[in-house]
């Protein structure tokens, strides 16, 4: 693995996450960098054990490495002196798919955590929620009964202060708290009424 602090905080997350007993779907993992932009981001998927693929609930996890950020990165480790604030993007996404029928999105902005995410030195701004129906073709090209999705999206950032970048071990503790929150919201909503689709 690369020795750099954003493939540590990849590490910290995945930890987290993993000692939640959460299941990472290996399908939706993703890095790359972005050519244009030179932004670089790792995103993916975990969902409670036994889900089925693609599971039910699941959560989407996205950070991004920012092109200020690399360079104020790079800056501290030539002179060893934090000019520019380093940062993270963080964006997780909690969603439940295959629905049955249209979802109650009172019932499940009800059953989300009553605050919002928290990562150390920041905490998450919430988006509106979004209902989506998607309708599939038969092989006699007409539309199956619909099925329903719903998600609500999570934004924020994380400063990599002077502590951390001399102490990685500090990703460990911090990231933590993502892990517990996104394992206690996937089984809150996965105590709810909906109906979900057999496969």
């Amino acid at each position: 693995m690369i020795d750099h602090v954003f493939s540590d905080a990849i590490g910290a997350l995945r930890d987290s996450l993993e000692s939640a007993r959460l299941e990472r779907q290996n399908l939706e993992e993703s890095f790359y960098t972005d050519l244009l932009i030179g932004n670089t981001f790792w995103r993916v998927s975990y969902g409670l054990p036994g889900e089925g693929k693609p599971p039910r609930i699941h959560c989407d996890i996205a950070l991004e490495w920012p092109t200020w950020s690399q360079t104020s990165y790079r800056q501290w480790c030539q002179d060893g002196e934090l000019g520019e604030p380093i940062e993270i993007l963080v964006g997780l996404v909690l969603r439940l798919q295959r629905l049955a029928s249209k979802p109650d999105p009172q019932l499940f902005l009800d059953n989300l955590p009553s605050s919002n995410p928290k990562l150390e030195n920041s905490t998450f701004e919430k988006s509106g929620t979004t209902l989506e129906t998607i309708y599939e073709a038969n092989s006699e090209n007409t539309i199956d009964e619909p099925e329903w999705a719903i998600e609500v999206s999570y934004e924020g950032s994380y400063e990599l202060s002077s502590k951390v970048l001399e102490d990685i071990s500090e990703l460990d503790l911090h990231f933590s708290q993502l892990g517990t929150w996104v394992s206690s919201s996937l089984v809150a909503l996965g105590d709810l009424s909906f109906e979900f689709l057999n496969e």
